[in-house]
This record gives structure tokens, sequence and C-alpha cells, in this order.
């Protein structure tokens, strides 16, 4: 999330929302957000030093990025609580809350869309809605439901494909991807306007006022063909939305959703529309004013939207009113609530994750989610931490700035736990790869102390030691880390982890050091899913390629606590 990814996130998205694909901007825009509030937090020491304060501010970040990108300040913050936070106090919703609000008077102040207005959608709707219309809003939860669940497994699925190549050529997928969508855009008149300019439409009332672009307010017997082609332009862009979703651009999939969700809704507005008309006597008709338009198929293309969308991010209260934000159209919150319910119950049939879990889980990233924990509380840390004896640990004595810097350099460890010794690992700190190395890099260079290779290096208090001739390494420890006794209970440690943010934590009784746990090994542990090993460069000894991304693990042979019966008992 630094300046050079802000950099290219924005003229990239610039590029790919302009070029015509079927993807959106509010997730690319939440990333962008993020990258400038962790920008805006390097001066401040309290905040980078501080893991759990980092993440409030991203999560008041997100919430001001879908506040951007949809003019939906509340639905914004409503989203980040939602989706994005797995840890979420009462203080960072007011945070949030405060972040969304600024975010949407600087949009408004701005004007972008010259229409003096945040609300992207507006629409201002003459009637209400009849109770047989409940009928056509449960039709459409339950499709978008199904909608959702397709999505998913059909963009996971290509994902893998993707992956299994032996060649990657990312440039040249993207190429072929817009070609592609160029190809089946154009012929179809709804596909080729904008989704933006799209959505607006298809939300739009018929009346004598509206500029019909797109011929939605045709009657008779060419409703049938705008309804095939409304129903043809969402099968195709299911498809399309399924493949782009995934490629090396700048691409959310909250846009997409939505007009694919308006397109089929408004698809069974007409129709419904059409049965009325020429049945105005029937029973279910009956509430029906004559000589009145009583079906708005406006209505059921923003239903369709909120379907199709909850279906694909299995989220529920951020979308109602994202959706009454995105129109103003609150009368019509009920039958909003309806489709969305039922799209996500019936999305949970074929998987309970969302879009955003699923492409987690496919990347194992370790995200601790307090909505998939099913940890048993009698588990203890012991029984799945990693002990002592197949940690990468550094000794406070017996070492020089060459040896440092050979297991810098042959390890991919992000720290290391310093103890007095190994027969008796009494625990004195943790120092983390880059402290390490910028101070071994530090004492050698010629403008400052210039030291040899062989300069010994301490870690601990030596009153003999010349302090000219010899490397303290204490300043650049953490003296007091995270320590935790092996006895507590997993639960508790999975909550830590949750809630401070934390990257790894040290499990010691009595001072001494017994194991370490990292948040790949909470998630892994959590997911059932066995670390990969590969063989190290040295002796028989194995690496853990996920764990030693977080700290240093040496993986020796079945007595590591995450592998074999240890974790089989642990679950």
């Amino acid at each position: 999330m630094g300046p050079w990814t802000l950099t290219i996130k924005s003229l990239g998205l610039c590029l790919a929302v302009s070029s015509g694909l079927w993807l959106g901007k509010e997730g690319p825009l939440v990333h962008v957000a993020c990258c400038c509030a962790n920008i805006m937090m390097k001066p401040f020491d309290s905040l980078t030093g501080n893991e759990a304060r980092k993440r409030e501010v991203l999560s008041a970040a997100a919430a001001a990025g879908i506040s951007v990108a949809f003019g939906a300040p509340i639905g914004g913050v409503l989203f980040s609580l939602e989706q994005l936070s797995y840890y979420f106090p009462d203080k960072t919703m007011w945070q949030s809350f405060v972040c969304a609000m600024v975010a949407a008077v600087t949009l408004q102040a701005l004007n972008p869309f010259r229409t003096g207005k945040i609300v992207l959608y507006q629409v201002t709707y003459t009637r209400g809605w009849h109770r047989f219309e409940v009928i056509p809003f449960i039709i459409l939860g339950i499709v978008g439901g199904l909608f959702g669940a397709f999505l998913i497994r059909l963009n996971i699925k290509i994902a893998r494909w993707r992956r299994t190549r032996s060649s990657s050529r990312p440039i040249v997928e993207v190429a072929v991807i817009a070609l592609i969508t160029a190809l089946i855009n154009f012929p179809n008149h709804f596909m080729r306007a904008q989704n933006s300019e799209l959505v607006q439409a298809l939300f739009a009332e018929c009346s004598s006022e509206t500029y019909d672009r797109f011929g939605l307010c045709v009657t008779g017997s060419k409703a049938f063909g705008v309804v095939a082609i409304l129903l043809l332009a969402a099968a195709l862009a299911f498809f399309l939305a399924s493949v782009t979703f995934g490629l090396d651009i700048p691409a959310g999939i909250i846009l997409p959703s939505v007009a694919i969700g308006a397109l089929y809704g408004r698809a069974l507005g007409i129709l419904v529309r059409m049965w009325q008309e020429a049945y105005p006597k029937a029973f279910l008709f009956a509430k029906c004013e004559p000589d009145i338009p009583c079906v708005t198929p406006g209505l059921y293309a923003i239903i369709g939207a909120a379907s199709a969308l909850g279906g694909a991010t299995r989220m529920t209260l951020s979308i109602v009113v994202i959706m009454f934000e995105l129109t103003g159209a609150l009368t019509y919150v009920i039958p909003i609530m309806i489709a969305v319910m039922l799209s996500k119950w019936c999305g949970d049939i074929f998987g309970k994750r969302g879009i955003y879990e699923s492409w987690i889980q496919l990347n194992e990233y370790p995200f601790l989610d307090h909505r998939d924990d099913t940890t048993p509380p009698d588990v203890y840390a012991r029984r799945v931490m990693t002990v002592v004896d197949d940690l990468s640990v550094i000794t406070a004595t017996g070492h020089t700035i060459g040896s440092l810097r050979n297991l810098v350099a042959n390890t991919t460890y992000r720290g290391f736990p310093v103890i007095s010794e190994t027969s008796t690992p009494i625990l004195l700190g943790y120092i983390t790869r880059n402290e390490l190395s910028f101070a071994l890099k530090h004492s050698t260079s010629p403008a400052n102390r210039n030291l040899s290779e062989e300069t010994l290096v301490f870690f601990a208090h030596q009153p003999f030691a010349d302090p000219v001739e010899t490397l303290d390494l204490r300043p650049w420890m953490d003296q007091t880390p995270i320590t935790l006794n092996s006895n507590i209970s997993f639960l508790i440690v999975l909550r830590m982890f949750q809630r401070l943010g934390l990257r790894y934590v040290l499990f010691a009784n009595k001072g001494i050091l017994q194991g370490l746990l990292t948040k790949k090994d909470v998630w892994s542990v959590l997911n059932g899913v066995e670390f990969r090993r590969q063989e190290a460069l040295r002796g028989d000894e194995f690496q853990d390629t996920h764990g030693a991304e977080e700290v240093g693990l040496l993986q020796g042979d079945e007595r590591s606590s995450l592998s074999g019966s240890l974790r089989r008992d642990s679950l």
C-alpha cells in the first residue's frame, strides 16, 4: 500500500473502467483509499507501530472509498463493518462515519458528475408497490442467490485454471479478453453502454419526460424483443464478468453484479407489467387503479441489482443501505430487504463464502474472520504451536556480523526469537528481519563504525565487552514481545490475533521459550490446511513456505506441531 502502488492503481483504474470491460471501480477505490491512509500514517509512530490502531484507520479509509465510489457514506461505513473488518470497535464506527462524510462532502464539492448531487442513480417513482409484487420479488431474490453462487464457482475455476498454466502472459490475456468483450458488447446496445449509464437507464421510470435511449419503454409485442435482449445481455455479461474479475488489472465486482441484476430484474418487471396489462381484472391485480400504470419495471431492476449483489458478496445490511442511498428510493426498502435476504439464503446453500472470501481462501491469505470461528475452546495452544526445537532462534552470544549476515541471506524468515542459550532457552526478546538487516548494514558502513565481519555481536548485557570493538544489538531488539503461557486456550490466542492485529505470539513458561505461533499458522489450523514444504538448501531440514514468510520456522521431522498426529488431535 505504498506510493508506487497508489500511482499505478489509480492510473490503471481509470484505463480499465473506461475500456468497457465488465468490471467495477468500487473494490479498487477501497484499495486506493487504504493506500492514501497508509501513506499518511507513515510520519506518525503511534499509528505505524500499533497494528490494531492501523487496522482501525484502514477500516475508516475503506468506508471513505465506498463513499466516494457510490456516493453512499452510510453504506460505506456498514460495508467496512460487515465485509472488511474482523475487528470493528465502537470508536472505529464513529471514525469511519467521519471519514465517509468528509469524502462525500468533498465529492459533492468537486461535483464530478455535473449534477450537484452525490447520488449516482437517483430515481423518482410516482407509484408505490403492491402486495402481489412480493412474488416476483421473491423470484428475483432466488435468482440473485443462484447468480452469485454460479458466478463465484465459475470465477474461481477460471482463476485456478490460470494458475495451472505453465506460462503466464497477463498482458496478452488482458488484450484478448478486451477484444472478446468488444466483439460481444457491440452488437447488443445494452452491453455497448458504460455500466453506470446502463444501470441508470434500467433504474429509471418510464414517463413522457424520460429519454428512452435503450427502448425500454416500448409496449405491446415489441416488449418481448426487449425482454429477450435484456436476458441475453445478462447471460453474456455473466460470463464476461466471470472471466474479467481476476485479471491482472484493477477490477471490482460490485458494479458488474449490479448491472447484471438490473438487466434480468428489468426483464422480469416488463413481463409482469405486460401480464397486468393483459389481465387487468385478475384477482392479483384488484388493487391496481384503472387507467394508471400499476407495475414499475425500474423498481424490479433495483430489486434485481440488490439480489445479484447480495448473491455475489453475501452482504446484507450494507447492500440495503447502499441501494437506497444510490437511488433515493427509500420507499422500497422492504422489497430490497426481501430480495437480499433470499439471495443470501439461496447462495449459502452452495457455499457460505462470498466472492471476496473465496479469493482470500484461494490465495491462502491469513484472514482470521470471526464469522468462520469453529475452534473448540478446549484446544490448548501447546497442541498447535511450533515448539522451540523447530524454531530458528538467535542466542545472546556467539555470533559475529558475518554469521548473522549468512543467517539473513540463507533464510526468508521475517524475524527471530532471541534466547540466552540453547540448553536453557530463556526468552530475551525478538528481532525482526528488517531491524537486523538494517543494524548490520548500519554498523559496517564506512560513514558509521565501519566494523569488520568478525566483530562479535551480542543481544544481552556483557559487562566486560569493549563497546568500541563489539556490536550491541539490544536497542534494535524488541525486549518485550507479546508472550503467553502455552497452557492457554487456543481460542484466546485467536481472539488476540483478531483484535490486536498480531503477526506472531511467543509462548514461554517461567521465562523459558516453549514455542511460537504465526498468523499463518493460526489460519492454517482453522482451515485444516497442511503447510506445503520444500527441501531447504542445507542438510535434510525442511522450510515452511508459508510460515517462513511471517516468522522463522525450521521444520525438522514429524516434530512440527502443525503436522502429523498433533494437527489431527488439535482439529
